[in-house]
Protein backbone atom coordinates (compact mmCIF):
# COMPACT_ATOMS: atom_id res chain seq x y z
CA UNK A 1 0.00 0.00 0.00
CA UNK A 2 3.13 2.25 0.05
CA UNK A 3 2.66 2.76 -3.87
CA UNK A 4 -0.27 4.75 -4.53
CA UNK A 5 -0.89 3.47 -7.83
CA UNK A 6 -1.28 -0.10 -6.37
CA UNK A 7 -3.20 1.52 -3.80
CA UNK A 8 -5.56 3.30 -6.03
CA UNK A 9 -5.87 -0.05 -8.46
CA UNK A 10 -6.75 -2.11 -5.42
CA UNK A 11 -9.40 0.84 -4.47
CA UNK A 12 -10.77 0.60 -7.73
CA UNK A 13 -11.15 -2.98 -7.62
CA UNK A 14 -12.31 -3.24 -4.36
CA UNK A 15 -15.19 -0.58 -4.95
CA UNK A 16 -15.57 -1.29 -9.02
CA UNK A 17 -15.52 2.69 -9.40
CA UNK A 18 -13.45 4.78 -11.19
CA UNK A 19 -11.23 6.69 -8.47
CA UNK A 20 -10.23 10.48 -9.73
CA UNK A 21 -6.20 11.36 -9.20
CA UNK A 22 -5.66 10.15 -5.53
CA UNK A 23 -3.04 11.66 -3.72
CA UNK A 24 -0.28 10.08 -1.73
CA UNK A 25 -1.11 7.71 1.20
CA UNK A 26 -0.57 8.04 4.43
CA UNK A 27 0.86 5.12 5.44
CA UNK A 28 1.24 2.78 8.74
CA UNK A 29 -0.50 5.61 10.33
CA UNK A 30 -0.48 4.23 14.17
CA UNK A 31 -2.45 4.98 17.62
CA UNK A 32 -1.65 3.44 20.51
CA UNK A 33 -5.38 2.38 21.96
CA UNK A 34 -4.19 1.59 25.24
CA UNK A 35 -0.59 0.86 26.83
CA UNK A 36 -1.25 -3.51 26.86
CA UNK A 37 -3.10 -3.10 24.34
CA UNK A 38 -0.67 -2.46 21.42
CA UNK A 39 -1.00 -0.79 18.79
CA UNK A 40 -3.48 -0.35 15.51
CA UNK A 41 -1.73 -0.34 12.05
CA UNK A 42 -4.26 2.10 9.41
CA UNK A 43 -1.68 0.68 6.22
CA UNK A 44 -2.99 3.16 3.95
CA UNK A 45 -5.29 6.41 4.43
CA UNK A 46 -6.00 7.91 0.50
CA UNK A 47 -7.75 11.34 -0.07
CA UNK A 48 -9.00 11.25 -3.99
CA UNK A 49 -10.77 14.52 -5.99
CA UNK A 50 -14.22 14.02 -5.26
CA UNK A 51 -13.58 14.50 -1.21
CA UNK A 52 -13.40 10.93 -0.49
CA UNK A 53 -11.29 9.09 2.28
CA UNK A 54 -10.24 5.54 1.62
CA UNK A 55 -8.32 3.91 4.56
CA UNK A 56 -7.45 0.45 3.59
CA UNK A 57 -6.10 -2.04 6.76
CA UNK A 58 -4.59 -5.96 6.22
CA UNK A 59 -5.85 -7.82 9.23
CA UNK A 60 -4.25 -11.16 10.14
CA UNK A 61 -5.29 -11.59 13.65
CA UNK A 62 -7.90 -9.80 16.33
CA UNK A 63 -11.20 -11.21 14.67
CA UNK A 64 -13.27 -10.52 17.63
CA UNK A 65 -12.29 -6.87 17.65
CA UNK A 66 -12.33 -5.55 14.30
CA UNK A 67 -15.24 -4.10 14.34
CA UNK A 68 -14.77 -1.72 17.35
CA UNK A 69 -11.52 -1.09 15.68
CA UNK A 70 -13.30 -0.12 12.29
CA UNK A 71 -15.25 2.21 14.87
CA UNK A 72 -12.45 3.96 15.97
CA UNK A 73 -10.54 4.63 12.45
CA UNK A 74 -13.39 6.19 11.48
CA UNK A 75 -13.27 8.86 14.15
CA UNK A 76 -9.55 8.96 13.90
CA UNK A 77 -10.28 10.41 10.00
CA UNK A 78 -13.60 12.85 11.29
CA UNK A 79 -11.59 14.11 14.11
CA UNK A 80 -8.83 14.84 12.04
CA UNK A 81 -11.34 16.98 9.54
CA UNK A 82 -13.51 18.66 11.89
CA UNK A 83 -12.49 20.43 15.22
CA UNK A 84 -14.74 20.74 18.01
CA UNK A 85 -17.23 23.64 17.46
CA UNK A 86 -16.85 23.37 13.66
CA UNK A 87 -19.51 22.19 11.30
CA UNK A 88 -19.89 18.46 10.45
CA UNK A 89 -20.82 19.48 7.11
CA UNK A 90 -17.29 19.55 6.19
CA UNK A 91 -16.86 15.24 7.08
CA UNK A 92 -16.12 13.77 4.02
CA UNK A 93 -17.48 10.55 2.38
CA UNK A 94 -15.38 7.66 3.88
CA UNK A 95 -14.33 4.00 3.24
CA UNK A 96 -12.74 1.70 5.87
CA UNK A 97 -11.50 -1.13 3.99
CA UNK A 98 -10.01 -4.24 6.10
CA UNK A 99 -8.55 -7.36 4.09
CA UNK A 100 -8.45 -10.59 6.17
CA UNK A 101 -6.98 -13.51 6.01
CA UNK A 102 -9.94 -15.41 7.63
CA UNK A 103 -13.74 -14.89 7.34
CA UNK A 104 -15.10 -12.60 10.04
CA UNK A 105 -18.80 -13.06 9.98
CA UNK A 106 -17.94 -16.65 8.67
CA UNK A 107 -20.40 -16.57 5.83
CA UNK A 108 -18.10 -17.71 3.20
CA UNK A 109 -18.54 -14.62 1.42
CA UNK A 110 -14.73 -12.90 -0.14
CA UNK A 111 -16.94 -9.46 0.28
CA UNK A 112 -19.57 -7.92 3.63
CA UNK A 113 -19.99 -4.10 3.02
CA UNK A 114 -21.71 -2.09 5.99
CA UNK A 115 -24.02 1.18 5.99
CA UNK A 116 -26.46 2.42 8.60
CA UNK A 117 -29.70 2.28 7.64
CA UNK A 118 -33.07 1.97 9.61
CA UNK A 119 -33.75 -1.26 11.24
CA UNK A 120 -37.70 -0.81 10.16
CA UNK A 121 -36.86 0.24 6.53
CA UNK A 122 -34.08 -1.02 5.63
CA UNK A 123 -33.79 0.51 2.23
CA UNK A 124 -33.71 4.05 4.13
CA UNK A 125 -30.45 4.81 4.88
CA UNK A 126 -28.83 6.96 7.26
CA UNK A 127 -26.62 8.87 4.47
CA UNK A 128 -23.95 9.27 6.65
CA UNK A 129 -21.64 8.48 3.71
CA UNK A 130 -19.93 5.97 5.78
CA UNK A 131 -18.88 2.30 4.49
CA UNK A 132 -17.34 -0.62 5.90
CA UNK A 133 -16.12 -3.00 3.46
CA UNK A 134 -14.17 -6.69 4.93
CA UNK A 135 -12.84 -8.78 2.87
CA UNK A 136 -12.19 -12.41 3.44
CA UNK A 137 -9.54 -14.78 1.95
CA UNK A 138 -11.81 -17.34 3.34
CA UNK A 139 -14.62 -16.89 0.96
CA UNK A 140 -16.08 -19.56 -1.28
CA UNK A 141 -19.25 -18.00 -2.77
CA UNK A 142 -19.19 -16.31 -5.90
CA UNK A 143 -19.69 -13.20 -4.66
CA UNK A 144 -16.95 -11.24 -6.35
CA UNK A 145 -15.07 -11.49 -9.75
CA UNK A 146 -12.30 -13.68 -10.66
CA UNK A 147 -10.06 -10.20 -10.32
CA UNK A 148 -10.65 -9.51 -7.12
CA UNK A 149 -10.25 -13.49 -6.29
CA UNK A 150 -6.55 -13.77 -7.89
CA UNK A 151 -6.14 -10.74 -5.58
CA UNK A 152 -7.17 -12.53 -2.56
CA UNK A 153 -5.62 -15.42 -3.34
CA UNK A 154 -2.50 -13.92 -3.49
CA UNK A 155 -3.28 -12.28 -0.27
CA UNK A 156 -3.31 -15.48 0.87
CA UNK A 157 -0.12 -16.86 -0.79
CA UNK A 158 2.02 -14.19 -1.50
CA UNK A 159 4.87 -16.21 -3.43
CA UNK A 160 6.73 -15.76 -6.60
CA UNK A 161 4.25 -19.44 -7.76
CA UNK A 162 0.85 -17.53 -7.12
CA UNK A 163 2.07 -14.58 -8.88
CA UNK A 164 3.05 -16.60 -12.20
CA UNK A 165 -0.05 -19.01 -12.12
CA UNK A 166 -2.48 -15.41 -11.85
CA UNK A 167 -3.18 -13.28 -15.72
CA UNK A 168 -4.62 -10.03 -13.12
CA UNK A 169 -2.19 -7.20 -14.24
CA UNK A 170 -2.75 -6.07 -10.49
CA UNK A 171 -1.61 -9.17 -8.93
CA UNK A 172 1.50 -9.27 -10.80
CA UNK A 173 2.48 -5.29 -10.21
CA UNK A 174 1.73 -6.01 -6.50
CA UNK A 175 4.16 -9.10 -6.62
CA UNK A 176 6.78 -6.86 -8.53
CA UNK A 177 5.98 -4.00 -5.28
CA UNK A 178 6.95 -6.77 -2.82
CA UNK A 179 10.03 -8.67 -4.10
CA UNK A 180 11.18 -5.29 -4.43
CA UNK A 181 10.27 -4.28 -0.79
CA UNK A 182 12.20 -7.90 0.24
CA UNK A 183 15.43 -6.71 -1.40
CA UNK A 184 15.32 -3.09 0.41
CA UNK A 185 17.49 -3.14 3.12
CA UNK A 186 16.42 -0.08 5.06
CA UNK A 187 12.90 -2.26 5.08
CA UNK A 188 14.26 -5.48 6.26
CA UNK A 189 15.86 -3.47 9.14
CA UNK A 190 12.65 -1.53 9.99
CA UNK A 191 10.88 -5.04 9.93
CA UNK A 192 13.13 -6.78 12.06
CA UNK A 193 13.24 -3.76 14.48
CA UNK A 194 9.60 -3.88 14.30
CA UNK A 195 9.54 -7.73 14.91
CA UNK A 196 11.80 -7.11 18.21
CA UNK A 197 9.21 -4.50 19.60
Amino acid sequence: MIDTEICHRVLEKILNVLIKKAEHPVTQKTTDIAPDDGDIHLDACINDKQHTIYSVGMQRGGKGELPKKSKYFQCNIDSDIVSPGERCTKLKTSYIIFICTFDLFSDEQHIYTFENRCLEYLSLTLGDEISEIFLSTKGKKDDVDAKIKDFLAYIENSTDACAQQTSSPLVKAIHKKVTEIKLDKDMELRYMTLLQR
